[in-house]
């Protein structure tokens, strides 16, 4: 007898334990059924299934791929992120788990804003796959958003996810450093930038130091180069009581607060990611604290 859905996934499992993956057979599953396009259910109830020849060969190759350390949605070519599956792509930072803590805090921002104007803009600085902003539009149908990134590639992403998840009506793209080519104003300011300080970026682990986009990791000596370039310009593209919402390093909650608060804002909210760390702060306009519930 051929090949059988079990026994191929004990084979990936055994090999990516062997080459010192952690969580092995957590990513054969993956792998499996993400190639084979099934669900946890049906990996486990299809087990005694054969597989074809072609299935096998595509598995095994995708087992090579972790092996040397591509991460498993590098190698499945997308990802879910708030609900939705994401396209990703070679200039495209892979959208976390952590970064849902975001979209979290956002959302009753965005809905307070649409129930009083009847309508909510958001421009995502340095968009990616879109993810941020396609999670806020998802979840608010008043909503319209702009990403902005300084990578073709990126945008070209973004705008295909906004297709994939019916939301190219209310999605445009625009190619700009941070707010250089910006105009207008925005209720809502989001992004997760670049954080990690230049001489760390070499120690990452080998599935983000060689597959994750540099551009989307150096935040410059001290991890804080995209932060000084966002709070120098918020102020004149932010709308009167909106809010600016930041992903962060670990350890940079205050020195990106304090940043922040010499630039005219103060922090309206922050929040930790699931393993327990500072990742996200809120910012508004000082000037706007008195009109806040």
């Amino acid at each position: 007898m051929g090949e059988t859905l079990d026994s191929l996934l004990a084979e990936s499992r055994d090999r990516l334990k062997t080459a010192g993956i952690e969580g092995a057979a957590l990513d054969a599953r993956r792998l499996v059924s993400g190639l084979l396009g099934l669900s946890p259910a049906e990996l486990m109830t299809r087990g005694r299934h054969p597989v074809s020849g072609a299935d096998i060969a595509r598995i095994r190759d995708a087992v090579r791929r972790r092996v040397a350390r591509e991460p498993v949605y590098r190698i499945l070519g997308e990802r879910e992120f708030s609900g939705l599956t994401l396209k990703l792509s070679k200039e495209t930072l892979e959208p976390r788990p952590d970064t849902e803590t975001l979209v979290d805090c956002i959302i009753p921002h965005v809905r307070r804003i649409s129930a009083q104007k009847g309508r909510c803009r958001i421009i995502d600085l340095g968009t990616g796959t879109g993810a941020i902003c396609l999670a806020l539009l998802a979840s608010v149908l008043d909503a319209r958003g702009l990403g902005t990134d300084i990578s073709e590639d990126a945008l070209a992403t973004a705008q295909e996810n906004a297709e994939r998840n019916g939301l190219a009506e209310r999605f445009d793209t625009l190619r700009s450093s941070w707010f250089g080519a910006v105009e207008g104003r925005f209720d809502v300011i989001v992004s997760n930038p670049p954080y990690i300080r230049s001489n760390v970026v070499d120690k990452l682990e080998p599935e983000v130091r060689f597959h994750d986009p540099a551009a989307a990791l150096d935040g410059g000596d001290d991890g804080l180069d995209a932060y000084h370039a966002i709070a120098l310009h918020a102020g004149r593209h932010l709308e009167a009581g909106g809010v600016i919402g930041l992903e962060i390093g670990f350890d940079q909650k205050q020195a990106v607060t304090a940043l922040f608060v010499a630039r005219g804002f103060c922090l309206l909210e922050s929040a930790k990611d699931l393993g327990g760390n500072d990742r996200v702060l809120v910012f508004e306009q000082d000037a706007e604290r008195g009109t806040k519930r």
